[in-house]
């Protein structure tokens, strides 16, 4: 379910989420504009198409090749890669842990 108004709560945590430090003026300004763009992707929901119109990400009709499937290919030396890093746990990469401001990890 989206929401039709971001509400300062839910704002909060969004910023904290995002790990960004605002003032409470930053805070409003950011909140309100977001509430725009909400109200105007609504406005543009409702707009009523001709059956059958496929949505689109843009207005452009794409030129060339179409984009080609996604597929997973394994790198054939990944012992290669991690060695590389400044540091390993087993098969993964060893990141520093992330703390704002003096915060406890959890």
């Amino acid at each position: 379910m989206t929401p039709d108004y971001i509400t300062p709560e839910l704002f909060a945590k969004l910023v904290t989420l995002a790990a960004l430090e605002l003032t409470p003026e930053e805070s409003e300004y950011l909140r309100t504009e977001l509430n725009h763009q909400l109200a105007a992707v609504k406005e543009l929901s409702e707009i009523k198409l001709a059956e059958g119109v496929q949505p689109s990400l843009h207005g452009l009709d794409c030129q060339g090749n179409p984009p080609r499937p996604d597929e997973w290919l394994p790198f054939p030396d990944s012992a290669a890669i991690l060695a590389l890093a400044p540091e390993s746990n087993g098969e993964y990469f060893r990141v520093p842990d992330f703390r704002r401001g003096g915060e406890e990890a959890k």
